[in-house]
């Protein structure tokens, strides 16, 4: 059974636990992951998704804070803050940037980041292949009033992990830019997994800056659109709040309620110009989504065993029999 999943960080990861849970040793998973937080700090290359789900995967994770290592330690970060050294705002664990020195010394080397990525797993055995979309600089970029600026007028573009971890998405936000993605492909495999899957599913993760993120490198909406799989999307919002993050502050900034049913229309039907056959819901909300079947089921990720229960109901509204 070839599941791809479309993952973004926190979500994506606790979901494709629970299915690896479901199909064990059996399946065979594949995530694309989004790779629009990827980013440049104090010379290391830092990809937030890619490492969340590798660490959830291979039992490295801190589960309280939902990224990062376990017992991380910080005196890196605080030697750097001694120094003075920007960004002070965003912390690398001592851990965490063992695995960041080894990607940014192999991708300087000219390794791609997919044989990257590919490299890094060989230590965790994620049991799922991970693959980021896309090799090339596709990073989310936001345009906010300049914070700077006392008179309000003016806009500049800040990274997506400025706007999300230094100012938590409370200063005025008018557009999220994906600077590369034009340019960008998908990397190798990614186009394979979707087109090749028996099933296809959008896991419960931000639909703007994630899922999104994946969908603006040219190639890949098309690849959903035309796959013979069933595509299956989970929301990422439950009784209007996002399970996790701040969903409905990107969803804001784009002109989407905060609802399963908006997002589900966001994506779109795959029988009119969108990429959805099948929408899952919580079972406390409703939604009318045009040209998609709409189902109402438990979607609260607490455990790997519940989060398994709801891949089984994706994968058999997919028409197989996990």
């Amino acid at each position: 059974m070839k599941v791809t999943v479309l993952v973004g960080g926190v979500g994506g990861a606790r979901f494709l636990q629970g299915l690896k849970t479901l199909l064990g040793d059996d399946g065979d998973i594949t995530a694309v992951v989004n790779v629009g937080d990827d980013v440049w700090m104090h010379g290391l290359r830092i990809c937030p998704d890619l490492d969340t789900c590798m660490y959830t995967l291979g039992g490295g994770i801190d589960t309280e804070r939902g990224w990062g290592r376990i017992a991380e330690t910080w005196h890196a970060r605080d030697e750097l803050a001694a120094y003075g050294a920007d960004p002070d705002w965003f912390g690398l664990g001592d851990r965490d940037i063992a695995t960041h020195l080894i990607r940014s010394r192999m991708l300087r080397t000219g390794y791609p980041l997919s044989a990257v990525t590919e490299a890094l797993c060989n230590r965790w055995k994620p049991g799922v292949r991970l693959l980021p979309v896309s090799d090339d600089r596709s990073e989310t970029h936001v345009v906010v009033t300049d914070p700077d600026d006392a008179s309000g007028e003016s806009r500049r573009a800040i990274h997506f992990q400025e706007w999300w971890v230094r100012y938590r998405a409370q200063i005025p936000t008018h557009s999220f830019a994906n600077i590369g993605a034009e340019q960008a492909t998908p990397a190798p495999g990614v186009l394979d997994a979707i087109e090749g899957a028996d099933a296809v599913i959008l896991a419960p993760s931000n639909p703007v800056v994630s899922v999104g993120a994946i969908l603006a490198v040219p190639g890949i909406r098309s690849a959903l659109r035309t796959t013979e799989a069933k595509v299956v999307g989970l929301s990422p919002v439950v009784g209007g709040k996002p399970l996790r993050g701040m969903a409905d502050e990107c969803l804001s900034v784009i002109g989407v309620d905060t609802s399963a049913e908006a997002v589900g229309k966001y994506y779109g039907a795959r029988s009119d110009t969108g990429i959805l056959d099948t929408w899952m819901i919580h079972s406390t909300d409703t939604a009318t989504v045009p040209g998609v079947d709409v189902i109402s089921v438990p979607l609260l990720m607490t455990d790997p065993k519940t989060t398994a229960e709801m891949a089984a109901v994706a994968l058999r509204s997919a028409g197989l029999t996990p």
